[in-house]
């Protein structure tokens, strides 16, 4: 006989901010392309089923962005560059540089799931390869009307499952196959605009039905306990090797300013104050669940690996996973009112890694076995509770159709499931609160002792530890030790101060310091490394400073993998 079960998905949706804010531009156009084709479809998945409940955080630097991008296309003064040549009427005159844009940004795609399956712009990039060994002088050849069915090729294949089935201007254009021409282009660019516009609003309606929760994290996605204290890396890695700064100075108060602008953030948009926050990267500490329940946050959760090394001792080894993963858990003191809950990271990852060479209706019975089993081996009289929580952006290109399919098959067995509850965190909370009206939930435990870490691998090593990471937390603490100075000088008026924290909140975001690293492409590693950089030189114009000679060299001494063809799949 099955056991009932509550499941918990959190789909996590996070772009760093890609605004060079003395010009405007955007300097990469992840934030269009993933409104596009994962906030879109994620929505839509959600609006097809909806007895299927969940949770969605959004970090407010995205809702920024997206922001930013519906006034361009309501004021037509559009400062992304690539859309800025989807809309050119003309693409016979390209300079060089808008040539190079558009040839590099326009395959870096998921080679197998976005540019093969469409012949025409598979032979746009043959074309590309064939010519490319002989640099600009071959490349010339290439006309506008090459550049005019690249570019158009390129934004219908980042258009989500549920925007071309929705639409029939996506299918006619795929059925045109080439030729595009300036009114197709338009056409193209205005229904991008206009899906853009509807991100936030599908979300809140969503939100309003109680269907999904919607959580956030810090303004500008940071690493907070390395904020709070760098030595937080070693409770999990205790001979990791650490940034010449001692610490990052100040770094409470930076904590504190990107929790209270969150939370303006999310009532601006939603409406509501948000009840939960998934911290950047899942990265917890004791000081971080303090900061977060003197705020009034009512819950937060991390990854599987945090819960294992903080229960792990040396005198006793660790339980089976079902007898101590699939409950809440509240710390003593302070952190108490925050309740902390765990990822389950062998089902998140099957969603992230492993279902997208599945068979979507074989995936989502085998997810839906994984449930039934966890279910069984729960200790007697608990009803466990399963968080799945992932990226809710960046598997789905590995997927055939954006995932469609895989969805489609999970949502309808999931609403139709007989002991399978999906349900968001504040509503399971509601239910634990009430617990003598309702003993079938899983026993909270209080946890004696929290080891700092994250959901990758349950440490802090993606972000700190290697070389080219420490350089670059050295030149944030150097850069914010001259904040405080011109802060405290007053050289600066209100206006001038409030521009300079703005920059120093967008460098103080964790993606920089994860793209560091020889796991990651080269050409990735370079452009972050390159606008890291250029973000810190704007910090120092923007406090009146000369510029440190130093940011003028790359950080990155280690490069990267070579060129694969594809994007890498940040997080997991």
């Amino acid at each position: 006989m099955s056991r009932p079960l509550d499941l918990i998905f959190l789909w996590h949706m996070h772009q760093p901010d890609y605004r060079d804010y003395a010009s405007g531009d955007f300097l990469l156009p992840w934030v269009y392309l993933h409104a596009i084709k994962d906030y879109a479809d994620m929505a839509f998945h959600l609006e097809q089923h909806p007895q299927v409940k969940g949770t969605v955080n959004f970090v407010p630097v995205l809702l920024d962005q997206l922001e930013d991008y519906e006034q361009q296309f309501a004021t037509g003064q559009i400062r992304d560059p690539l859309l800025r040549l989807l809309a050119r009427e003309n693409l016979s005159d390209l300079n060089k540089a808008e040539r190079d844009l558009a040839l590099t940004s326009c395959f870096r795609s998921n080679h197998y799931s976005m540019v093969e399956p469409y012949h025409a712009y598979k032979r746009l990039s043959d074309l590309y390869k064939m010519l490319e060994p002989g640099g600009d002088i071959e490349l010339d050849y290439l006309s506008g009307q090459y550049f005019s069915d690249l570019l158009t090729w390129y934004h219908l294949a980042w258009c989500g499952e549920s925007v071309r089935r929705e639409h029939d201007l996506v299918i006619r254009l795929m059925g045109k196959n080439e030729g595009f021409n300036y009114a197709d282009r338009k056409l193209l660019f205005d229904l991008i605009g206009q899906v853009i516009g509807g991100i936030i609003p599908r979300y809140r309606k969503l939100a309003e039905s109680g269907q999904i929760e919607l959580s956030t994290t810090p303004h500008y996605h940071p690493l907070a306990p390395l904020l709070l204290d760098l030595n937080s890396a070693t409770e999990s890695l205790p001979e990791i090797s650490l940034p010449q700064s001692k610490c990052y100075p100040g770094g409470k108060s930076r904590v504190q300013a990107h929790l209270i602008s969150a939370k303006q953030s999310h009532h601006a948009r939603f409406g509501s104050t948000p009840n939960g926050i998934w911290p950047a990267e899942g990265a917890v500490s004791t000081a971080l669940l303090e900061v977060l329940a003197e705020q009034g946050y009512r819950w937060t959760a991390t990854g599987e690996g945090v819960l294992a090394n903080s229960l792990r001792t040396a005198e006793h080894k660790l339980p089976e996973r079902a007898q101590y993963l699939y409950r809440p858990y509240h710390l003593q003191g302070v952190a108490s009112g925050v309740r902390c809950f765990f990822r389950d990271d062998h089902l998140s990852d099957l969603i992230g890694f492993e279902y997208s060479s599945w068979n979507g209706k074989d995936a989502a019975l085998h997810f839906v076995s994984q449930l039934e089993s966890i279910a069984q081996q729960a200790p007697e009289g608990e009803v466990p509770v399963v968080s799945v929580i992932l990226d809710g952006e960046n598997a789905w290109e590995y997927y055939p159709y954006n995932g469609y399919h895989f969805f489609a098959d999970l949502y309808s067995e999931l609403q139709v499931h007989s002991t399978i509850s999906t349900t968001t965190y504040s509503e399971y909370l509601d239910r634990l609160d009430a617990v003598e009206a309702n003993h079938q939930l899983a026993k909270e435990r209080e946890l004696p002792h929290l080891v700092a870490g994250s959901w990758v691998y349950g440490n802090f090593s993606t972000w700190i530890g290697s070389p080219d990471k420490n350089r670059a937390w050295d030149l944030l603490c150097i850069a914010k030790q001259s904040y405080d100075l011109v802060m405290a000088s007053a050289r600066l008026n209100e206006a001038e101060c409030l521009v300079a924290e703005k920059q120093l909140a967008s460098c103080e975001s964790s993606d920089w310091f994860w793209w560091f690293g020889d796991y990651n492409p080269a050409h990735a590693v370079e452009s972050f490394d390159r606008l890291y950089r250029s973000n810190l030189m704007q910090l120092y114009g923007y406090l009146k400073l000369p510029v440190p000679v130093i940011l003028n060299s790359p950080i990155s001494q280690g490069g990267g993998l070579p060129e694969s063809g594809g994007t890498m799949r940040r997080g997991s």
